[in-house]
């Protein structure tokens, strides 16, 4: 088969690409930005464009298929082109739904923890030898790619609520219909699709209006907006729900513990918000017939998603943590697992925040950032000017941040070297720097800054 990529640059898309070329595919693709990992990985597989933009002449009626990704607009040039010759064109919800129609279809859906929920089921079924599909917002350890694609009977899916493609303004987690949804929890964000909190809401119960009869759901039982969400849904027989709460740890000289029946596993990610979806997971496993043994065994060498408060440098004096959080709830949870997790007296917590995102560089939106940064050493928040520019946003200022926030000691940076500056003044102390972001710090070298 020939496929060509538009937007194929983006996270899950390059990595599409190297799939279907794993597969023996013709794979080409194109896109008017490409940053590592993507451009690293696309060069190594051969499928790198040759060079940045759009070029409607590389669409030819050859093409078995046209896979769009969501970062291309509605007047891309080589979907016109694509539409001209009459070419199939799907996005990559479609694309993926198209493979897995008949297959055991696992959803984790929710405003934050679906990428590690679906982390923790993929290293489990791994470590179980227990052959999936799989598609998931982050490299794991031990996956080459973070979408899979073969004969398996299952495919485990991270079920993302943004805009499917630039012709189709559903969430995506309705292309995928779930036979077994989990939702983790719901938080506003992406305020430039769903410009309201109500609109966003209404996604997730479009999604429960849109399920199969004998639908599984599992569902955090400690988040409001999702038992609301649920409650007229409870009278319908035809859904099974099963509520989960936080795992039971315990702490035993500097080691956490997970307690699950009879068993005591050591563990390496620490957080109750982890915690909670460590509980998340092993309600899929049990569906699936993993026994408790089985399920703690594997957890005992789950280290996490990258860039889900990975722990990426750490000395006698400093520790860099990189991670996803972006959206005022993760930026909350991230802050509460480092806090509790790092408590001897002398250590110092400074968070560095990127505001990536078009919802948390919206003034009237980050207003809902106020008070995560109380009680903390030093605060940063770092905005990049060239991604403010692409978005054709007006660049904050260090007075309205700190307003939104409801502080007066923010520190705002605006480029990488004030920001190496701003850091290296706190060098050779008991330092914790959780770097918070779904973005890359305009390039930002994390062990350029430990030199």
């Amino acid at each position: 088969m020939k496929y060509h990529l538009i937007a194929i640059g983006g996270s899950i898309m390059h990595n599409l690409a190297i799939e279907l070329k794993n597969l023996g595919n013709q794979v080409t693709g194109s896109d008017d930005i490409i940053q590592d990992p993507a451009f690293s990985n696309l060069k190594e597989h051969g499928i790198l464009p040759e060079k940045l933009g759009w070029f409607p002449e590389m669409i030819s009626s050859d093409i078995d298929v046209v896979i769009v990704g969501n970062h291309a607009k509605a007047d891309n040039p080589e979907l016109l082109k694509a539409k001209e010759l009459g070419l199939k064109i799907c996005s990559f919800p479609e694309f993926i739904y198209e493979h897995a129609k008949h297959k055991q279809r696992i959803v984790i859906a929710g405003s934050h923890g679906k990428t590690t929920v679906t982390s923790m089921i993929l290293h489990v079924l791994k470590h179980l030898n227990y052959p999936t599909d799989y598609l998931v917002g982050a490299q794991l350890e031990g996956f080459e790619t973070m979408v899979k694609l073969s004969d398996a009977p299952i495919f485990v899916m991270e079920g993302d609520e943004y805009l499917t493609a630039p012709f189709d303004n559903r969430p995506k987690f309705l292309v995928y219909k779930p036979h077994l949804l989990v939702l983790t929890g719901i938080a506003w964000d992406h305020i430039n699709a769903f410009p309201t909190e109500e609109s966003y809401f209404q996604s997730f119960d479009k999604l429960l209006k849109s399920l199969e009869k004998a639908t599984h759901i599992v569902y955090n039982d400690n988040d409001k907006h999702i038992k609301n969400l649920i409650k007229p849904y409870q009278k319908v027989e035809s859904f099974y729900f099963i509520p989960y709460k936080s795992l039971l740890t315990t702490k035993q000289k500097n080691q956490t513990y997970l307690k699950l029946e009879n068993f005591l596993t050591p563990i390496q990610f620490f957080g109750e918000h982890n915690y909670y979806n460590a509980s998340a997971a092993w309600e899929v496993c049990q569906l699936l017939a993993i026994k408790a043994e089985e399920f703690c065994k594997a957890m005992v060498t789950f280290k996490g998603a990258s860039k889900r408060l990975e722990i990426v440098y750490q000395d006698q004096w400093n520790t860099i943590i990189s991670d996803f959080a972006h959206s005022p709830s993760k930026v909350k949870a991230s802050l509460e697992a480092v806090k509790s997790h790092f408590t001897s007296k002398n250590t110092k917590i400074l968070p560095v925040l990127e505001l990536h995102t078009f919802s948390s560089l919206n003034l009237n939106f980050m207003k809902n950032y106020r008070g995560v940064f109380r009680g903390f050493f030093h605060k940063v928040v770092f905005i990049d000017k060239a991604i403010v520019e692409n978005k054709n946003m007006k660049l904050p200022t260090p007075a309205e941040v700190n307003a939104a926030f409801d502080e007066k000691d923010i520190e705002v940076v605006y480029d990488n070297d004030h920001l190496k500056q701003v850091l290296i003044q706190f060098k050779k102390e008991n330092n914790v720097f959780l770097f918070m972001s779904s973005g890359n710090f305009g390039g930002f070298n994390f062990l350029q800054l430990v030199k």
